[in-house]
């Protein structure tokens, strides 16, 4: 069995805290291994810290930072506002790792801890987690989603299917009209959050306990963005404003509510392929997704949506974290924010479901569907709403009376305009011709 490597504080606060039963996600506590790093080199390079120590602190930070040590930080995400527990607890951790190294005691305030608070190293560390997931983990799964759509826009270029408003038949378009639809709500939620990315990589380390860099180095916060810049090839910056960086979260709302958005376009591909998918006899019938699994414990042979389900739900809790994180970014009392953890928490869980369902969708959805051809034939020739493409030559009111007819008779739209107008064959061929309306 691993020995305990925090100490007295982590303790207190594993007993004193046990809301949520979760603690805090394991992307969040690899980014704060990476920030108490920084800040051990930076206090060497300033002379603040013997080097011995310093090394080892950064040594063990960086076993932290690799996820070596997650099972050392039990703290629950509901604990103190401001993350001290969870603080605390990285300071303990990685005290106890750098005074085996350095072969003397390491103190988890007065070293680890030095030049920095609870205060500005958490929000910190939310921005830096949340950009570090976003461009490794959210950014190439959305890629790959668009990809997937991609390919197959260009097999349906020329499949055509009847169009829906108000889940009503419409006007025809391609399948591939329609998923470019998909496509092109994805790029945009993606400009979204790359738009964003410009303020996360904007730190408040620096700021201490309210925002006045009490009892820290001037050139210490620079010098920090700078070493994180150097590590993980993301380029960060200081806030230049501390009092807003540690008292509101108004930049961590705003990529939460990018990603809720992110979410929005799942729940509408996601609900798009599960209609399109229905039936097959009784519902639209257009496309097969592919068969995973059964789909009743009563019903033999029966298949559901499984996938575009499962990354609806997970859209849904995304939207409940994002309302969760908004109540939470209001919760800055005078000079700090108190809900620190929770939004932590929630970007990052977020960050996880919406990647995790790009890449689902894209393996397991939109590469393996089956198009339905003959169906989207079948329907197309009846859709009463064709004679939209008379309204010129015979006025809205006589294309009424047709797809009224044909709808009632169940014919091809094109027969009865045959006997209810005196064009010609071949010039009505032409303005029904679904391929001339698309």
């Amino acid at each position: 069995m691993n020995k305990t490597l925090y100490q007295k504080e982590t303790s207190l606060a594993a007993e004193n805290f046990a809301i949520g039963d979760a603690p805090m996600p394991a992307t969040f506590i690899r980014a704060l291994g990476y920030v108490k790093g920084a800040c051990a080199q930076v206090n060497e390079q300033l002379g603040l810290l013997d080097k011995t120590v310093a090394d080892a602190i950064w040594e063990a930070a960086t076993e932290v930072a690799q996820g070596q040590h997650d099972h050392q930080f039990p703290v629950d995400v509901f604990q103190t506002g401001s993350g001290t527990s969870t603080n605390m607890n990285a300071n303990e951790v990685i005290a106890s790792l750098a005074s085996e190294h350095a072969g003397r005691t390491v103190h988890p305030n007065d070293d680890v801890n030095k030049g920095q608070s609870s205060n500005d190293v958490i929000p910190t560390t939310i921005h830096v987690s949340a950009l570090i997931e976003s461009t490794h983990t959210l950014m190439p799964a959305i890629d790959k989603l668009c990809e997937s759509i991609e390919g197959r826009m260009v097999e349906f270029e020329t499949v055509i299917k009847t169009g829906r408003t108000h889940l009503m038949d419409a006007m025809p378009v391609t399948v591939a009209q329609e998923m470019s639809g998909w496509y092109a709500q994805l790029k945009q939620a993606q400009a979204r959050l790359s738009d964003t990315h410009q303020r996360l990589s904007q730190l408040a380390i620096g700021g201490t306990a309210v925002g006045t860099g009490v009892n820290t180095h001037p050139e210490f916060a620079a010098r920090v963005a700078s070493v994180l810049t150097e590590q993980l090839g993301i380029t960060f910056t200081v806030t230049d404003n501390h009092f807003a960086a540690l008292s509101a979260q108004d930049t961590a709302v705003e990529f939460s509510g990018q990603l809720s958005v992110l979410a929005v376009a799942i729940m509408k591909i996601s609900n798009d392929l599960r209609w399109m998918n229905s039936g097959p006899l009784a519902g639209l019938g257009e496309i097969a997704l592919a068969k995973l699994q059964a789909g009743s414990s009563i019903m033999p042979g029966k298949v559901n949506p499984v996938i575009p389900e499962a990354a609806a739900m997970a859209a849904a809790q995304v939207m409940g974290y994002h309302t969760a994180v908004t109540v939470a970014g209001q919760s800055g009392n005078f000079q700090l924010n108190v809900m620190l953890p929770l939004i932590a928490n929630n970007i990052l869980r977020s960050i996880q479901l919406l990647a995790n369902s790009c890449n689902h969708l894209s393996e397991k959805a939109i590469n393996t569907f089956t198009v339905n051809t003959q169906q989207l034939s079948k329907v197309l020739a009846k859709n009463p709403i064709l004679v939209t493409a008379l309204n010129q030559r015979i006025g809205y009111e006589k294309g009424g009376e047709i797809a009224k007819r044909a709808y009632q008779e169940k014919r091809d739209i094109f027969e009865v305009a045959q006997e209810m107008t005196d064009l010609d064959t071949a010039e009505l061929k032409k303005l029904l011709d679904p391929a001339n309306l698309v």
